[in-house]
């Protein structure tokens, strides 16, 4: 029988009070005064007031918790010192602090672990804690002071046996977790677990190595870990299959995702300050046939923020964009595909104009920067903020400057189109081969033509090439036909009569020569190291509206900027190459598809 003035939850156990009164020797009066002191502060969990208030202790509230959710409670924890490494080394250190849970001992029998945990309630925890340990766990409830401190204890061990045997090398058959490898810690924490520390240490790695993407795959036998850098995959690091549940869940606690899902894609976001820079990292997960992978894009905000003059384009290219952005109204299209670097262009426009003066905003999927002084809007399809509905918007919130992520489809073209006509400059993307494509990709659309000439003021298609490695790159004297397939004329290359505008960067090269990528230590045996963008600048005049009235194919309105002065895809790369600011090769392959 219960004791009056409690009542039974919803199905029908006691109640936390009940079982203090009723087990505990704690009076009801005890209880009021804890019950009147939630109401006072607006709620709070009543042990943790008990405690507080110094009603009950931690060992009696740890107690009547087990007893409520019918789990075993320990008073007193296994020495942190008798506490296997193996037990707790896969959970990090910082989710066993902020949830106050530890693993403590392991049943050699079944294999099941035993976790001692404060909050018996905290199911999501403990299912975070099996997939960390890959494996089925026993919990008991223990007193939150005593689990931190055997935390301390136990982690602390585990940093100090690193310490101890510094010059540690790794036995053959030794997995790459062991204490012997030498790993960063990006979060500059010396008591982390070495799941934590290969992962910080990976993050490291690719930060120093300029990768733009983290491939973390699951093979047969191995985790294989690749970087792309400067636009080409190239494998970095392996790992035992058996840490891919535990290399999973670290990066998904970093991005805030749930670590228990396994069967849905998911997305999500980390910042974190590595070697000075900050970075900011995007990542995906994906369910394959062979477990779960995930993809991290590495966003460096000091390698993208970057003026009109630093991104590579000519003295030419940059007086006509400047002249295009200054408008008080049009559309500046820059168009290429995913990887070519637009975002990037975008953004030196905006901060090329942005100012007190100018109101500015952006709906972008996703913002991948913040850019100080502008509103940036991040789409959002399940509650319906789309590109179009973004920039619906924003033309009730008085901006001289729009930026749209990417035009994909009719409606937001011709808000876009709307927003340009009614005194608004308006920057946005298309997916097409080259300058002259996006007009008629607004033709396909079934935009009006007259729309089309009348808002489009320029159009800029772009590339990304590699540059070669300075230290290890040979001046070499091309052939004849390989000039030709650049477009050059190799008479007026060997005599060095080409007409190059100045680009930042350009190298001095022997009369007739280009460059030559070889491989070296510098550029990890690749030849390359980084890259610069190659553009198109369409520049709309008189005939290009005219054609674009007519719905003129994309060839005839590409002949017709060119005979205004418009540089090619692959004209402007051949000039890159005779600067000796990339290779014949990389110009090759970058305007493929748009020669």
């Amino acid at each position: 029988m219960t004791q009056p003035g409690f009542a039974l939850d919803a199905s029908g156990a006691p109640l936390l009070g009940e079982l203090l009164v009723r087990d505990f020797g704690v009076a009801p009066a005890a209880i009021d005064r804890a019950l009147a002191k939630q109401r006072e502060d607006g709620g709070g969990l009543l042990g943790q007031i008990l405690v507080t208030l110094k009603l009950v202790d931690e060992d009696q509230l740890a107690a009547a918790l087990g007893l409520q959710a019918e789990m075993p409670a320990l008073r007193d924890l296994p020495k942190a010192d008798d506490i296997p490494a193996e037990v707790f080394e896969a959970v990090p250190i910082n989710f066993a602090k902020q949830h106050r849970v530890l693993p403590i001992g392991k049943d050699p029998d079944t294999g099941r672990v035993q976790v001692a945990i404060c909050d018996p309630f905290a199911l999501d925890v403990l299912d975070d804690i099996a997939v960390l340990l890959g494996g089925a766990v026993d919990p008991v409830v223990a007193s939150p002071t005593k689990i931190v401190e055997h935390i301390n204890k136990a982690y602390g061990r585990l940093r100090q046996g690193a310490e101890l045997d510094p010059d540690h090398k790794k036995d053959e058959g030794e997995d790459e977790f062991g204490q012997g490898e030498e790993l960063v810690d990006i979060l500059d924490l010396n008591d982390e677990a070495p799941i934590i520390r290969w992962v910080n240490s990976l993050m490291f790695q690719a930060v120093k190595e300029r990768a733009s993407d983290i491939h973390i795959e699951p093979g047969e036998k191995d985790v294989v870990v690749r970087f792309r850098i400067d636009g080409a995959l190239r494998e970095a690091k392996r790992a035992p299959r058996k840490f891919l549940a535990s290399i999973l869940a670290r990066v998904k606690i970093m991005a805030g995702l749930n670590i228990a899902e396994k069967r849905l894609p998911q997305d999500g976001r980390i910042r974190r300050k590595i070697a000075g820079k900050d970075v900011d990292m995007r990542v995906a997960t994906v369910p394959t046939a062979t477990g779960e992978r995930i993809t991290t894009r590495l966003l460096d905000r000091s390698s993208v923020l970057l003026g009109l003059a630093d991104i590579g384009m000519a003295e030419d290219t940059l007086e006509a964009i400047r002249g295009i952005i200054r408008r008080p109204y049009g559309i500046l299209l820059v168009t290429g595909p995913t990887g070519s670097g637009k975002t990037t262009t975008l953004y030196a426009c905006l901060s090329e104009i942005n100012a007190p003066d100018v109101n500015i905003l952006t709906v972008e999927d996703p913002v991948e920067y913040q850019l100080e002084g502008i509103s940036q809007t991040q789409v959002n399809p399940k509650i319906d903020l789309t590109f179009a509905s973004g920039l619906r918007s924003f033309l009730r919130h008085d901006p001289d400057v729009i930026m749209v992520g990417e035009i994909r489809d009719r409606e937001t073209a011709e808000i876009a189109i709307t927003a340009s006509l009614t005194g608004h400059f308006v920057f946005s993307t298309v997916h097409t081969n080259d300058a002259a494509g996006g007009i008629t990709r607004l033709t396909d659309m079934n935009i009006e033509p007259f729309l089309i000439a009348s808002s489009v003021c320029g159009l800029m298609a772009q590339r990304l090439v590699r540059r070669p490695c300075y230290e290890c790159a040979k001046p070499v004297r091309p052939s004849e036909a390989l000039l030709r397939e650049l477009g050059l004329e190799p008479a007026q290359v060997y005599a060095g009569a080409v007409r190059l505008p100045g680009v930042k960067g350009q190298r001095n090269l022997p009369v007739g020569h280009i460059l030559e990528p070889a491989g070296c230590p510098a550029c990890g045996g690749i030849g390359y190291r980084g890259r610069t963008g190659v553009y198109e600048m369409l520049v709309v005049n008189d005939t290009v509206r005219q054609l674009a009235m007519q719905k003129a194919d994309a060839g005839a309105i590409r002949d017709a900027a060119i005979a205004a002065g418009m540089v090619s895809l692959r004209a402007e790369g051949a000039r890159k190459v005779l600067q000796g600011l990339t290779t014949a090769e990389e110009v090759l392959l970058a305007t493929a598809d748009a020669s």
